[in-house]
């Protein structure tokens, strides 16, 4: 018998099961590993006493495939997938993509575009009388009015669109557990209003609440939405923010205040969850998502970094919420016992690796905080950054029976490595697989502002302690920049400024990410209002497919296509006085990996 959770009835049965009290629809294959949010939920369901099944990437076209596990008794409960269906659907210039990571075979087409709405839709067609609870990153970022680029509009909360009955926003522990719990005391669905960490549609006035802007203001002034995201950003702390109300006609949507922060010790109990690990056993095709990170392990969510075109604040939270060192060490045992691993871990971190263990040291411990960052524009002196956390976890965890070793793959906030130098030596010295990932994202101060990133004197410093460190350990190591070319706040000059900065630096990319403006985000208010809501002034956006291409291939000049091109396009903008300051004829060749390749087999024996 399959240790999943049933997605058939006869799943169920072999359970002992006839029927289900909680019914989860992903957009995802059903991987049963903690790292995806929906299996996390059910097996936390499970483990509190709920029958839980799951129906994984259905059939939307019709409402039989959402009928393959009958009528719940309590709910139904939806989620789009790890991603949002149109980030995961669609590139950066809207052209359809071809392959979907979350599915078998790698195969677009596993979900609809907007599979909240779609699912919900099919699940009502199903079973009217059963209550639809939405849930998952697509939701937690369009809960209110947003704007959505794939249709260059504002739309209004998922919730209205969907017709759902409830949406719970961020990671969901607490507020689908209690919900499920209300509900088997015999509470009606329709009475549950306090729940933290939910949204709900009245028709009532809303007192005590902190009234945003209606729809038809936001729709009608671009000025007053970012006001309206500015409000709204300042509410994301659990313990003082505001229950919000966004009127649209006749309907208020009311969004509860966040959830509270796990605690370390319910989150060691949320990972000690009996997961196999592995993809269901339905699948006969590899799933790439899970060999990314079948070997991974999470030690902490949440991030205080507050990036602009970040999502991970709007659903994960800015409150660090860490692991206890055994939690990880027990996960670990349960990695090498499986079969397949071969000893490496292939990550041990968060959104961010470096922000494990850290916490603010206010009097009140930042409960009453409405900071976006903690750590820009400069670093508050509240945080408490002290790496020994995270360096004990790593010494004990690479010396463990069985972990030949551990790489760390998450991202790394080099501003803070300024004040953890024994985290930064660990890292050099055991944790960096050839080459170590850092995301400056820019370099130009005017961009670096917009996105609340560091300056580039902070990553030049970095820069250096890094090779040097490197050196010091007899290895040759290389960093692989994360860029962004597009981004509110970029030019043709700013990028410039940029591609000559790497080539001081003697650092080449391989990639490019072009900026897509995801709903909820403080980067995509601007993108759709040309002006920064943080403080109210006007913003330069970049919004043509040529100069977002130009922008994208100044960052490439080592590659003789884009050199081509760039060369094409800045004659054609008028603007061939960059070509004498970027000098083409002495660009070098090759990409970062191939760099690092050459001097492979000069590194110094171990």
């Amino acid at each position: 018998m399959s240790h999943h959770l049933p997605t058939t009835l006869e799943e169920a049965r072999r359970r002992g099961w006839d029927t289900l009290d909680i019914i989860l629809v992903s957009g995802d294959a059903y991987i049963d590993h903690p790292a995806f949010g929906v299996p996390l939920l059910g097996r936390w369901l499970e483990v509190h006493g709920f029958r839980v099944g799951i129906i994984p990437q259905p059939d939307w076209r019709s409402k039989e495939a959402f009928m393959a596990l009958g009528r719940p008794r309590l709910f139904f409960g939806v989620s789009a997938g790890a991603m949002d269906s149109m980030v995961a659907h669609y590139t950066p210039q809207k052209k359809l993509r071809h392959d979907d990571a979350y599915t078998p075979g790698n195969r677009h087409g596993g979900r609809p575009n907007r599979a909240s709405i779609i699912y919900t839709s099919r699940l009502k067609e199903a079973y009217k009388d059963v209550p639809v609870v939405l849930g998952g990153i697509e939701t937690s970022l369009r809960r209110l009015a947003h704007y959505d680029f794939w249709e260059d509009k504002l739309r209004r909360s998922i919730l209205l669109d969907a017709k759902a009955d409830l949406l719970i926003y961020g990671m969901g522990e607490r507020s689908l557990l209690e919900l499920a719990k209300r509900l088997q005391s015999g509470e009606s669905f329709s009475d549950i209003r306090d729940l933290r960490g939910s949204c709900f549609v009245g028709r009532e006035v809303c007192e005590d609440c902190l009234s945003l802007p209606s729809w038809e203001q936001l729709a009608a002034d671009k000025a007053t939405f970012a006001d309206a995201h500015r409000l709204m950003e300042q509410e994301q702390n659990p313990y003082c923010g505001q229950q919000l109300v966004q009127a649209c006609g006749d309907r208020q949507v009311v969004c509860n205040p966040p959830s509270l922060p796990l605690s370390p010790k319910e989150l060691d109990a949320l990972y000690a969850l009996p997961f196999s690990r592995e993809p269901h056993p339905r699948y006969k095709e590899q799933i790439p998502a899970f060999e990314q990170i079948k070997c991974s392990i999470t030690t902490h969510r949440g991030c205080f970094g507050g990036c602009s075109f970040c999502a991970i604040t709007m659903h994960q939270g800015k409150v660090i919420q860490s692991r206890s060192a055994t939690s990880v060490q027990q996960e670990v045992v349960r990695l090498v016992a499986k079969g397949w691993f071969k000893g490496q871990i292939s990550d041990l971190g968060g959104p961010t690796a470096n922000m494990y263990g850290l916490v603010c040291k206010a009097p009140d411990r930042g409960h009453n905080c409405r900071r976006p960052s903690c750590i820009y524009p400069a670093i508050c002196p509240n945080l408490q950054c002290s790496d020994a956390p995270a360096v004990g976890m790593l010494r004990k965890i690479r010396s463990m029976p069985g972990v030949r070793q551990v790489v760390v793959s998450s991202g790394i906030r080099y501003d803070l490595l300024e004040r953890q130098p024994d985290y930064f030596r660990e890292l050099v010295a055991h944790h960096v697989g050839g080459l170590l990932k850092v995301a400056p994202e820019h370099l130009a101060l005017k961009v670096t502002a917009l996105m609340r990133k560091p300056d580039a004197a902070v990553f030049e410093r970095f820069l250096a302690r890094f090779r040097d460190e490197s050196s010091k350990v007899g290895k040759r190591q290389g960093v692989v920049p994360y860029l962004m070319a597009g981004h509110p706040g970029c030019t043709v000059d700013t990028m410039v400024e940029l591609a000559l900065a790497l080539r001081r630096l003697r650092l080449q990319v391989e990639q490019v990410q072009e900026f897509t403006p995801t709903p909820g985000t403080a980067a995509s208010c601007m993108y759709y209002t040309g002006i920064d809501p943080a403080n109210g002034k006007a913003v330069y956006v970049p919004r043509g497919d040529r100069e977002r291409r130009i922008q994208k291939g100044l960052l490439l000049l080592h590659l003789p296509e884009e050199q081509a091109r760039v060369r094409k396009g800045l004659q054609e903008m008028g603007r061939s006085d960059l070509l004498d300051r970027l000098d083409l004829s002495h660009t070098p060749g090759g990409t970062v990996r191939q760099q690092h390749r050459k001097y492979q087999h000069k590194r110094t024996p171990r």
